[in-house]
């Protein structure tokens, strides 16, 4: 006789597991996404490239015709900067964009960090 499954079970796979994580591990290293920027949260995003054919007109030839969309991805910018926090006095370890750098330049490091939620 099957029993019900209790509450915060999985009926096929049985009790949640709980993951351990250090809390200082958070704020040091990367997330497990790759091509993140931790402040901005700008990733790789997904466009077009459009492939012409035939000649150019100043060429000779009667124009270039658009023939299809190929898929490309657009990659953001991204570092891996080990900041110093003098708050802190110690240094965390980001990946972030070049644009997230000048943001950590104009408005500091401690209050930067710590609206992304990485402090």
């Amino acid at each position: 006789m099957k029993t019900s499954p209790q509450m915060g079970e999985n009926p096929l796979t049985g009790p949640k597991k709980q993951l351990s994580v250090h809390p200082r591990t958070i704020s040091v290293h990367y997330p497990a996404m790759s091509r993140l920027c931790q402040i901005t949260g700008a990733r790789a995003r997904r466009g077009n490239r459009i492939h012409h054919s035939g000649l150019a007109k100043k060429q000779g030839g009667i124009g270039l015709n658009h023939v299809k969309k190929v898929g490309r991805t657009f990659s953001p910018n991204l570092r891996d900067k080990r900041i110093w926090v003098p708050e802190l006095s110690r240094f965390v370890q980001v990946r972030l964009t070049a644009r997230a750098l000048k943001t950590i330049s104009k408005n500091g490091a401690f209050n930067t960090l710590k609206e992304a939620g990485l402090l």
